[in-house]
């Protein structure tokens, strides 16, 4: 059985940093991409960053460049996401998610950046960030 399992989240002041990671279970996606995602309350769900295999290529939400970074350890089945300078726009629930179809080697175009590209989803974890 597949897992996604975050870990990382919390209530930080503005200004702060949080590391998010995301421990997989049952398989591992060293050749495929994976990604963080987040939903604020009342708002959909929206890509924040995603990495290729082996980190070749990542890619940012505008609202977060600069201050985040997405990295995996391949050797340990794990993704994270270091995040600085924390704003209180950034709140809300953090998800990893990681995709069988955008696999190695080929070209996916920007599929990576819709939500149902991604075929495994974590539970979450909360980021609060206070003013």
């Amino acid at each position: 059985q597949v897992q996604l399992a975050e870990s990382g989240g919390g209530l930080v002041q503005a200004g702060g940093s949080l590391i998010l990671s995301c421990a997989a279970s049952g398989r591992t996606f060293s050749q495929n991409y994976m990604g963080w995602f987040r939903q604020a309350p009342g708002k959909e769900r929206e890509l924040v960053a995603a990495i290729s295999w082996a980190g070749e290529d990542t890619h940012y939400a505008e609202s977060v460049k600069g201050r985040f970074t997405i990295s995996r350890d391949d050797a340990k089945n794990t993704l994270h996401l270091h995040m600085i300078s924390l704003k209180p726009e950034d709140t809300a629930v953090y998800y990893c998610a990681a995709s069988l179809s955008l696999g190695y080697p080929y070209n996916h175009g920007t599929r990576f950046l819709r939500s149902e590209s991604y075929d495994y989803w974590g539970q979450g974890t909360q980021v609060t960030v206070s003013s």
